[in-house]
């Protein structure tokens, strides 16, 4: 028997996606990747020196918003997943999501000044949920967008390549403007405000792009099923491709984003140099990002994405673990070298997780005879947010356990500036055990899961065909019963499920 498929009509084949296309979607990642370097650089030290709030308390915001987005964000896919507009499904929350975007950058990194540091963190928390909703809205379609738009095994990979060069290129631009942009301005608070507004706006216009140049498949938006909280938020997690893919994405960006929260500090008050020499760091890591995708895309046409992925991460374990060898003494070419050796790890885990999304649909199609991108980009992109936030508050804890203090704010003839105090040595070595140790154990994690995803592109072609005989609404024979009950039980079925 085949089973009962939301999908009308036969998906007939389209020709490749145009470069201009390709363009169109990668440009969207250009707030993908840029949003969330942007806060994991700058916002833990916004809270904690301008708007002067605890460490501990700007961190339980994050982990709070991630509480609310398991809430938030499988509805939102459902959401998306049942909507049937002239623009299709996922595009009108692109073009929702433009003028959306640079409202809540704005209301992020307003340095509100409430006598109150309860009314702060109030404004804060408000003002983070607000922009985590709209970051979701956006991202999730985005993201579901990528398995519309090709259905095939390599071409997904190719597309993910060219937003990842996108997103690399914007996280390479927010690790180094931000921090000098506020520099420019003699007081600091105006300086993240402005900031803030700037790039809102870079993060949200070329999204006009990526509405306008894109179509979505006709094929894949039929009447949904009726709406059922065990298939929708309980059976995904049940996959077993999926959830292996879950485990390596978040162990990834907990890694990444721990590191990108904890440079400043570490670059600051162990290695004692300034916000100049952290943006170089950064830049110097995302440059080699950038410049390794291209190499893990011809490894994973060569061999696997799950082999990408493993390489990358080895790389960085190895990497990190020479991190406790720096010393303040070194030269700025050493700190450099360290930090590309860490983007050629970066580059593996990012570009392939980024690459394997796109396919979990298919294998969701075998079981259940649905399209749900929806619901699948939207645990995707709460898992990304979880990492944010799991890094973040863990940041934010540790340097408060350590000891941390606070910049004094001097304002001299106008002028104000923040004038950093001497850290405590438990502080320093807090930070270089965070900074080593925690991007170590999760890569781990993340290796030890990799090691056990089942989807390859042998593998891929196989599903695919009987996936094209359902849409196609031909008749199963014996055969192709035999190969979707092998596919299940490879792709789908966990063990002891």
């Amino acid at each position: 028997m085949t089973p009962t498929s939301a999908l009308p009509g036969d998906a007939a084949p389209r020709p490749e996606l145009s470069t201009w296309q390709r363009i169109a979607y990668g440009l969207g990642d250009v707030f993908g990747g840029g949003a969330g370097v942007l806060l994991s650089v700058t916002y833990l030290f916004f809270l904690t020196s301008i708007v002067r709030i605890e460490p501990v308390l700007a961190g339980s915001i994050l982990l709070i918003s991630r509480v609310y987005d398991a809430i938030t964000d499988p509805l939102e896919g459902v959401l998306a997943d049942r909507t049937r507009t002239p623009l299709g499904r996922r595009r009108p929350y692109l073009l929702a999501g433009i003028p959306l975007i640079v409202i809540a950058l704005t209301l992020l990194y307003y340095p509100v000044a409430f006598e109150s540091q309860a009314g702060r963190f109030v404004f804060v928390l408000v003002a983070y949920l607000l922009f985590s909703t709209v970051s979701s809205i956006v991202l999730l379609n985005y993201n579901a967008l990528h398995s519309e738009l090709t259905l095939d095994y390599n071409e997904r990979t190719s597309l993910s390549s060219i937003r990842i060069a996108f997103s690399t290129f914007s996280s390479l631009v927010v690790a180094v403007v931000p921090l000098w942009m506020v520099d420019q301005f003699q007081n600091p608070r105006t300086g993240y405000l402005v900031m803030g507004v700037t790039f809102g706006l870079i993060f949200a216009l070329p999204y006009i792009a990526t509405v306008t140049a894109l179509r979505e498949r006709p094929e894949f938006q039929g009447e949904p099923k009726p709406f059922n909280f065990r298939e929708t938020f309980i059976e995904p997690l049940r996959i077993k491709t999926y959830a292996v893919l879950l485990i390596m994405y978040l162990s990834a960006f907990v890694a990444i984003d721990v590191v990108l929260a904890i440079t400043q500090y570490y670059i600051t008050y162990y290695m004692g140099r300034g916000g100049t020499a952290t943006s170089a760091v950064l830049g110097v890591l995302l440059i080699f990002q950038a410049i390794s995708v291209l190499l893990y895309f011809q490894l994973s046409k060569r061999t696997s994405k799950r082999v990408g992925y493993m390489v990358g991460a080895a790389i960085w374990i190895v990497t990190m673990t020479f991190s406790l060898a720096l010393t303040p003494q070194q030269p700025a070419w050493f700190i450099y070298v360290f930090a590309a050796f860490v983007g050629l790890g970066t580059g593996g885990v990012v570009v392939m997780t980024y690459s394997m999304f796109p396919d979990i649909p298919d294998v969701d199609e075998l079981q259940s005879g649905q399209r749900r991108e929806g619901v699948f980009a939207s645990l995707q992109t709460f898992m990304r947010k979880l990492a944010a936030g799991l890094a973040l508050f863990m940041v934010g804890l540790a340097i408060d356990l350590a000891g941390f203090i606070e910049p004094i704010e001097q304002t001299v003839d106008g002028v104000t500036t923040l004038i950093n105090q001497p850290q405590s040595d438990t502080f320093t070595f807090v930070i270089r055990l965070v900074f080593a140790l925690v991007p170590i154990v999760f890569l781990t994690i993340g290796l030890l899961a990799a090691s056990r995803y089942p989807l390859d592109q042998p593998t891929h072609a196989r599903l695919k065909g009987v996936l094209d005989v359902r849409r196609d609404r031909r008749e199963e024979d014996e055969a192709i019963q035999q190969e979707a009950a092998a596919l299940k039980q490879l792709l789908v079925r966990r063990e002891g499920a």
